[in-house]
């Protein structure tokens, strides 16, 4: 093991990351802080500082005489990173890689696998739909070589696909998840019996802490019994790793060991173990005689990154006498980048349609008040000409700024640029017609080169009319769909008018489909051809008066796909997949934690900056918006991926550096909560009874209030934000916002110091007698520390992680219900075990056996009921004493209740 801190700084010059630990000024060392500074309050931008000795003026930027001329600037990466952890393969955040072992005629194995793989990946379960990865395969498929590989779904779930000719493949997931958090290191194992001697094949897959084990069964074994299987004997490398050739997920992972048996629990075929490697190693020889090689991008190494940032500031300094140069450098994470100048994002569909629909011509018509024509994004697209517009007059279109509406007198006519025919071609608009018009109307109408030269489409008083017109002005075609029942009047929908060539034949299709996705249509197919749109020119009619029209498109293709889910603004997505989408499209690199369907489900996305997108998702999400410290990039971890947490560090409180600083005011007390959804209503929550209830003291606190706006998908989702919030405000526990740790002192925390992510859980035991009883949960915020050639000392920024401690189903402590009052019937001394409980109002307490063992708390003191009869109360409660350390007795009448008493999740 390296010695501690042993800490490395790096810059990336020329693309290259060089080593510049060796000119750090060693007296000031290395500051560094991420996440939160408080409960409760928003992430601030990571930071870092260092000094870096200048005298060779290699880290002169604007010096022609330096080395590094023109190199360096600000924003240049710096990579802060120690050592002392354990010994990895390492496949870094936004790689695609793998190490490899050559194919040989041991691991050709077409009968009964055995699998298991050690390894901590950055997430296990994804925040969106498409987040699954491979942990090992032997599976290509390039030349139909698909034998099998083991992978993680999208759920965080385990996932094992199979092929027995090469070609076709079986796919099985487990019917659980693996329940490791974040970047948490867990064994995972696959056993495929090809033949149970029941006329089918068998999988199951397990869990264990490490390789070593134990391993427990994860869900139930899946049974076919459709027939015998087996594996295809193939060509491919054994990887650990991505394949190239799939089109997973690139997560970060960090490999211990992984093993290959022939047969369950046969012989073992392949079993790199990578914590026995020397950092550094590229390639090594298994136990089972394999070689194995590093492929591009991965390392072995027992490193583990502080963060990666962004040099936001070079400032020189020197000595009157011209000697001793120093460049202090500031490092930032990228929100500090994203969150100076940032500009308003456009709508949905401004930002979807020219990228996905490439259009032929394009007019979002989303102009201000005093606009005279609309622009086209579109290059080569003259602006539309328009008279009788009243511009920025509607902006209740989700997926869309404000919109203009049309006036008796409106009129708009725009060029489409010749492009190649394809025998195809959609026009396409978002309207809000309010009311049916007493006569027709004319809404579009628009030239082709096909054998339809005009077409028309006019509103009638129960139906809409779509004609065509020869080059001679003769009636084509000629289709109606009826208006009345069909929600054509009164909500936002969009426009589709398209044809399609097929042989002699077109097909000429009028429908409108409601910003939520419900369609109506008609179409007609006559002998035609399609040929190109050339050009709009419209005259709208008076009664089309009060029309608000928007997002007119050309394309050269039949495909409606291009608005979808953009015109509502994307309403009802999940937290998560919003935020990886809008990583995505801004080419911020987004990663995400945890089960992206369990997330909130958002309102419209409404134009805004990239950072307060964000925060919507963070705010009515109830997740951690946080900065990678892998890459420059940023992470959310959702709420589902906060509750019911294993610790991740667990410390006594004698290892822990003086003072542990409890503060128990009312800083964060909120017991009257309303949250509103923006643009719609509120909910109220309010607690009226308990500690910390609106009841004036001494039965309460009095009221502290608030009130939130979150961009949420319905109104009916206010109230359980509303009692979500309600509960984090209401949570009765001593705040421990700091806890400061010696890592220098202690070398066997860095492993668990270095694998912490901000929302991780830690836990500290053996609490003295002058504090609560313990052990004590809190949940990392964030942390701040400073590392010395000879020390590193950190400090972790915390809240309360009881309060993310939810029910779950069939779980003993987690899913039951207490009562709503219980008393002791009579007093006990410190050593009685058994208790005579009264309960004075609510349903008794469960006599059923199965419902035992739980715990308790009687005067501070946690209790064990392992024991429980009783048809009426009071009942008789047979338990284990003093669980937290609490020796005491206990009077008549002591209030009895759930150590953890069930309150639903968000």
């Amino acid at each position: 093991m390296a010695a501690v801190p042993d800490a490395r700084v790096e810059l990336q010059i020329a693309g290259t990351w060089v080593d510049v630990t060796d000119d750090v000024d060693k007296s000031a060392g290395i500051s560094h802080s991420r996440g939160r500074r408080a409960e409760g309050s928003r992430v601030d931008p990571a930071a870092a500082s260092l000094t870096l000795r200048n005298d060779s003026n290699a880290y002169s930027n604007r010096a022609p005489t330096s080395t590094n001329y023109g190199k360096l600037g600000r924003n240049t990466p710096m990579r802060i990173s120690v050592g002392g952890a354990d010994t990895v393969f390492e496949i870094p955040e936004r790689t695609i890689s793998y190490a490899s072992t050559p194919d040989h005629a041991s691991l050709d194995i077409t009968g009964d696998l055995d699998v298991r793989v050690d390894v901590a990946p950055a997430l296990w379960a994804g925040g969106h739909a498409n987040a699954q990865y491979e942990l090992i395969s032997k599976y290509l498929t390039t030349g139909n070589q698909r034998g099998w590989l083991l992978g993680v779904n999208e759920y965080g779930g385990l996932r094992f696909w199979w092929s027995s000719n090469g070609s076709t493949f079986t796919q099985i997931d487990s019917t659980v998840s693996t329940f490791f958090g974040p970047n948490t290191r867990g064994a995972v194992r696959v056993t495929l019996d090809v033949n149970n001697g029941l006329g089918g094949y068998t999988q199951t897959f397990y869990t264990a802490p490490t390789m070593a084990g134990p391993w427990t069964q994860l869900g139930d074994a899946t049974v076919t019994t459709s027939g015998t299987t087996s594996i295809f004997s193939n060509t491919a490398v054994l990887a650990v790793g991505d394949r190239t050739t799939t089109a997973f997920q690139n997560t970060a992972r960090r490999y211990y060991s992984a093993e290959v048996r022939s047969g369950i629990g046969g012989s073992v075929v392949a079993n790199p173990n990578f914590n026995a490697q020397a950092p550094g190693t590229t390639s090594f020889t298994d136990g089972a005689g394999r070689t194995w090689t590093n492929n591009t991008g991965t390392l072995i190494t027992d490193r583990r990154n502080r963060g990666v940032l962004e040099v936001s500031e070079w400032t020189p300094d020197w000595h009157s006498s011209g000697h001793g140069v120093t460049v202090p450098v500031r490092g930032a994470g990228i929100l500090r980048r994203l969150g100076q100048g940032a500009k308003e994002l456009a709508s949905t569909l401004r930002r979807r349609i020219p990228p996905v629909g490439l259009p032929k011509a394009y007019w979002p018509l989303e102009e201000g008040r005093d606009a005279t024509q609309a622009y086209s994004p579109v290059s080569g697209v003259a602006p539309l000409s328009v008279s009788g517009f009243d511009f920025a007059s509607d902006d209740t279109m989700p997926g869309a700024s404000a919109l203009p509406r049309l006036t008796a007198a409106s009129r708009f006519s725009g060029t489409v640029p010749a492009y190649t025919p394809t025998g195809q071609w959609l026009i396409s608009a978002v309207y809000l017609w309010p009311t049916a018009p007493a006569s027709n109307t004319l809404l579009l109408d628009f030239t082709t080169t096909g054998s339809a030269r005009r077409i028309a489409v006019t509103v009638q008083p129960t139906s809409v009319l779509l004609e065509g017109f020869d080059a001679g002005g003769g009636l084509l075609f000629s289709t109606a769909v009826a208006t009345a029942g069909f929600s054509f009047h009164g909500p936002w929908n969009r426009l589709e008018i398209s044809a399609i060539e097929s042989g002699a034949n077109c097909t000429f299709r009028i429908a409108w489909v409601d910003v939520d996705g419900t369609p109506w249509e008609n179409t007609q197919v006559v002998a035609a051809t399609a040929g190109i749109v050339q050009a709009i020119t419209t005259t709208c009619g008076a009664l089309a008066a009060g029309t608000s029209l928007g997002h007119l498109g050309v394309f050269d293709t039949a495909n409606t796909s291009v608005y979808e889910f953009a015109d509502n603004g994307w309403r009802l997505e999940d937290a998560g997949t919003r935020a990886y989408r809008l990583g995505i499209e801004e080419n911020v690199p987004i990663t995400l934690a945890g089960y992206w369907a369990d997330m909130v489900r958002m309102g419209p996305q409404r134009p805004n900056t990239l950072l307060t997108l964000l925060g919507e998702v963070e705010a009515a999400d109830g997740g951690i918006l946080s900065e990678a410290t892998d890459f420059v990039g940023l992470t959310y971890r959702g709420r589902p991926a906060l509750y019911n947490q294993t610790p991740r560090l667990t410390i006594p409180y004698g290892q822990l550096a003086p003072s542990l600083e409890l503060t128990d005011d009312d800083r964060h007390i909120r017991n009257d909560r309303t949250v509103s959804r923006v643009g719609g209503s509120s909910a109220r929550a309010v607690q009226t009874t308990g500690a910390l209830s609106t009841a004036a003291p001494p039965a309460g606190v009095g009221i502290y209030d608030d009130s939130q706006t979150v961009n949420v998908g319905t109104d009916a989702q206010c109230a359980d934000v509303a009692g979500w919030l309600l509960r984090l405000g209401t949570w009765d526990e001593p705040r421990v916002p700091k806890v400061r740790l010696y890592v220098h002192k202690d070398p066997s925390l860095v492993q668990a110091i270095t694998s912490l992510t901000v929302g991780d859980v830690i836990r500290i035991t053996d609490l003295p007698s002058w504090l609560p009883p313990g052990p004590l949960d809190l949940i990392v915020e964030g942390w701040d520390e400073k590392i010395l050639p000879l020390s590193w000392e950190i400090t972790l920024n915390c809240s309360p992680a009881g309060p993310w401690t939810v029910p779950v189903l069939d779980d003993t402590t987690r899913a039951r219900l207490d009562t709503s009052g219980s008393t002791l019937a009579s007093g006990i001394s410190s050593s009685a075990t058994s208790l005579s409980v009264a309960t004075t109002t609510g349903p008794l307490w469960s006599t059923v056996s199965g419902h035992r063992p739980f715990n308790i708390l009687v005067g501070g003191e946690l209790m064990t009921v392992t024991g429980l009869s009783g048809a009426s109360s009071p009942q008789t409660f047979t338990v284990t004493r003093s669980v937290n350390g609490v020796v005491k007795a206990h009077s008549s009448a002591a209030p009895v209740r759930l150590a953890q008493a069930v309150i639903l999740a968000l």
